[in-house]
């Protein structure tokens, strides 16, 4: 009769355990379906025909807009690694360049890596212009790395930022 009691326990408990309901099964998000090569697209599309005036840039090493041209004959070959590789090579030369940081922003989103995309166009942002055709693709990429990881908020507000980047020219008289 001694084991009788604990095996009566032993019965109670895993009987309480049927009764129970097995746990509600946890919600899948469903899987990012964000085009890449389409968000480069429009990245690329929100700074054209923005830069009217005249820039100043000082002159590059050579070997900077080498290692360019190795990238962008890599992404033409959607050797997306091989591009950004190369396009860190530049940044290596020159690495404040705003718009080799954009570049690397933009070789970023075709491969799909929203958030260093966006860490990339943001570093851009910082260290050049605050307006023109530089300034709408760094807040476009922000608009569809936002896009890809679902931010709403986040959406809305760089919306507008890259609306802020088209200055209308003065009026002359």
């Amino acid at each position: 009769m001694k084991h009788a009691v604990p095996s009566l326990a032993l019965l109670a408990t895993l009987a309480l355990a049927a009764c129970s309901q097995p746990p509600a099964p946890v919600p899948v998000k469903p899987a990012v379906t964000h085009d890449p090569v389409a968000a480069v697209r429009a990245i690329r599309a929100a700074g054209e025909g923005l830069d009217s005036a005249v820039q100043v840039q000082p002159l590059r090493d050579p070997a900077i807009d080498g290692f360019l041209k190795q990238a962008h004959d890599a992404e033409g070959a959607k050797e997306f690694a091989a591009a950004i590789a190369a396009a860190d090579h530049a940044l290596k030369l020159a690495p404040d360049a705003p718009d080799i940081l954009q570049y690397v922003a933009e070789l970023e989103t075709a491969r799909g890596d929203w958030l260093q995309a966006e860490q990339a166009a943001m570093k851009s942002f910082n260290l050049g212009p605050k307006v023109g055709s530089l300034c709408a693709r760094n807040w476009q990429t922000v608009v569809e790395a936002r896009i890809a990881l679902e931010d709403a908020a986040t959406i809305a507000q760089a919306r507008e930022r890259v609306k802020a980047c088209r200055v209308p020219p003065r009026l002359r008289m």
